[in-house]
């Protein structure tokens, strides 16, 4: 069922909150997907009875009233601890914008989900607080993709129609391309990213995962003011009804193409076929830009200074903490002269106005992308540490740590391991031989790049180790009934 018409059969009385919540607690106790780091069941209902409540007093609780919404361990949100994905948690942090905003307009809050910590990563692992497993797979524990790990698995559990997440270089992205659901990344300074831990304090921004980009399209209107021009996002009974024709779509001549899964590169090529007998334009471009960007990006001259420096200052006592991998591709930031920060933001503008221009003149509308992390073909072993309890020895963390270490430093020194079919592509179209659930069409899906930077890129593709004690249930059985 569309969010829409869940909020509005909620604020007409139709069916209640707490229903929705209800609903949302059962489907995530009969989960093994390791989705939350944090569900609070009692939290849930009581959020729904106030909104009913509010309902029976005539009063409208907003346009997402009774949406369910799992939110990233990196948002401060009341009554949870927030962690970041670390060993412990961090200092009391006060809601920002993004959580503030569906508060108001009625959404519940269902938990924290897992995210790689301090969200320094792509692929989503966590030996710190576990992995969730990619429910695209029945049988093997494969990655969910990062750093937004939970949030697209929450989706598929069932237990959240929205699921928030946040977004450096690929963080809603990745993980959408990767358990086939819609990542949505605002531009940059949008929305503000207040109550969030920063990972870059010039290119983080917050976004949203759900299934249909029919729900993240009324979500963004209710939300985002400058999207709409009245008090309502949409009516409700509102259709999406503008074709493509004279959409000019723009596919760049760039490494995105050769480096990209064959499988995905072949399901945008089937996608834009579509696009050009509903009547839109497919045109070549030339698009130098985005490659320099993205090696860029990669070499770290922004994102690790500025993470460095929010440690240093307001987390000195959690850097001896960080787990290996993190530390490692931190190693560099403080070799970064000023000049050289400074000259990357001057270049990262100036490739920035160059490609809107070339866009401009193009008159393109939007850019086809076939890049993404495959993360489905390479396993990993030994599986992920799980979830220590408190008073585990010390010395047993940092065995867990260098164990872990070794081995992505083995994986480093052979390669990105042997490539296969990904998850999920971002043309919304399953990979031919790549897993897919039961019973399913599929769900459309959004891809991007690693985010984590060189380190992380000897883990791309990585398939954690079949646990043959529980098997997984596959999407089918948990994406919300409608």
């Amino acid at each position: 069922m569309p969010i829409r018409r869940v909020a509005a059969d909620v604020r007409a009385g139709r069916g209640g909150a707490r229903r929705e919540a209800e609903a949302a607690i059962r489907r995530h106790e009969a989960s093994d997907l390791n989705a939350y780091i944090a569900f609070d069941a009692g939290a849930l209902r009581r959020q729904a009875d106030a909104i009913d409540d509010a309902v029976s007093r005539s009063r409208d609780p907003g346009p997402l009233a009774g949406v369910t919404v799992s939110v990233k361990d990196l948002y401060a949100v009341d009554g949870y601890p927030l962690r970041a994905g670390t060993r412990r948690a961090l200092p009391a942090w006060s809601e920002g914008f993004l959580v503030t905003s569906l508060r108001r307009m009625g959404a519940m809050f269902t938990g924290k989900t897992h995210t790689v910590e301090f969200a320094f990563g792509g692929v989503g692992l966590n030996p710190n607080t576990g992995t969730p497993v990619n429910p695209w797979d029945p049988v093997e524990h494969r990655a969910p993709g990062g750093s937004s790990a939970g949030a697209g698995v929450s989706l598929w559990e069932g237990s959240a129609r929205i699921a928030l997440g946040t977004d450096t270089g690929g963080s809603i992205r990745i993980p959408a391309s990767a358990t086939g659901v819609v990542g949505f990344r605002p531009t940059t300074g949008r929305w503000p990213t207040t109550g969030v831990v920063p990972l870059s304090t010039s290119l983080d921004t917050v976004g949203m995962l759900a299934h249909t980009v029919e729900d993240l399209r009324y979500a963004f209107r209710a939300i985002d003011p400058a999207a709409r021009p009245g008090d309502e996002p949409d009516d409700p009974d509102d259709v999406v009804r503008e074709g493509v024709s004279g959409l000019r779509v723009g596919v760049p001549a760039s490494r995105m193409w050769a480096d990209a899964d064959s499988g995905i590169a072949a399901a945008v090529e089937r996608a834009l076929q579509e696009l050009r007998a509903a009547g839109a334009d497919v045109l070549e471009l030339e698009a130098p830009e985005l490659d320099e960007a993205g090696e860029r990006y990669l070499s770290g001259p922004i994102v690790q200074p500025e993470f460095v420096e929010f440690l240093e200052r307001e987390l000195p006592d959690w850097i001896p903490l960080l787990d290996p991998i993190i530390g490692t591709r931190l190693e560099a930031a403080a070799g970064v002269p000023a000049l050289e920060y400074i000259a990357a933001h001057q270049h990262r503008r100036g490739l920035s106005a160059r490609m809107h221009d070339r866009l401009a003149a193009e008159r393109i509308d939007l850019l086809a992308g076939a890049h993404a992390p495959d993360l489905a073909s390479v396993a990993l072993r030994p599986r992920p540490a799980r979830r220590l309890p408190e008073g585990q020895p010390r010395h047993a963390l940092r065995h867990l740590r260098r164990q872990h270490a070794r081995h992505v430093r083995d994986l480093a020194s052979r390669g990105a391991g042997r490539r296969g079919n990904a998850c999920r592509p971002a043309a919304h179209r399953p990979c031919a031989g790549g897993p897919r659930p039961a019973g399913s069409g599929g769900r459309r899906g959004s891809g991007s790049r690693d985010e984590s930077g060189p380190a992380g890129q000897a883990a791309e593709g990585l398939r954690l180790a079949p646990d043959v004690t529980r098997p997984v249930r596959r999407p089918a059985d948990r994406s919300p009934e409608s």
